[in-house]
């Protein structure tokens, strides 16, 4: 994977998270409404039983600019799945509290690529979190960037 497709990836996500508590050590502290670093995707972090999922929620670009209909999952290896609306995709899933403002154990699904990472989120504040997605299961193989919540 390159550079590229990774800081790419981390965008969408940091776009794809969003509000949370704002307590230390709350495992619900991350849900709601996040803003990728780069400032084009949104994604709603929501819980199922006690794990955490996120879901795209707002694109600064939600079509296609050539067709200028909404855009799909097209870079989908199956390709059943190439014809799925990206808005309200899950991409993000499995994230599991592990103490201490941390959240770790998850994936995080590139619609970019069509590539899916390990990925871990660290609470800083209760309105910026650091998201980390890497590859091969190993945390060094990646970037970090700080997504902010959505209010």
């Amino acid at each position: 994977m390159n550079a590229h497709r990774l800081v790419a990836l981390l965008l969408l996500l940091t776009v794809t998270l969003s509000a949370f508590s704002s307590q230390p050590g709350n495992p619900d502290a991350v849900l709601g409404k996040w803003l990728s670093a780069r400032k084009k995707n949104q994604v709603q972090i929501y819980k199922q039983g006690n794990k955490y999922y996120g879901k795209l929620v707002w694109m600064a670009e939600p079509n296609d600019p050539l067709t200028n209909k909404p855009k799909v999952d097209s870079q989908n290896p199956d390709e059943k799945l190439r014809n799925r609306p990206l808005m309200n995709l899950p991409i993000l899933s499995n994230l599991v509290y592990k103490g201490g403002n941390v959240w770790a154990e998850g994936q995080i699904y590139n619609p970019e690529d069509g590539k899916t990472y390990n990925c871990d989120v660290t609470l800083k504040d209760e309105n910026s979190m650091d998201f980390h997605g890497y590859i091969l299961g190993m945390p060094f193989l990646g970037k970090t960037k700080t997504w902010t919540r959505v209010k």
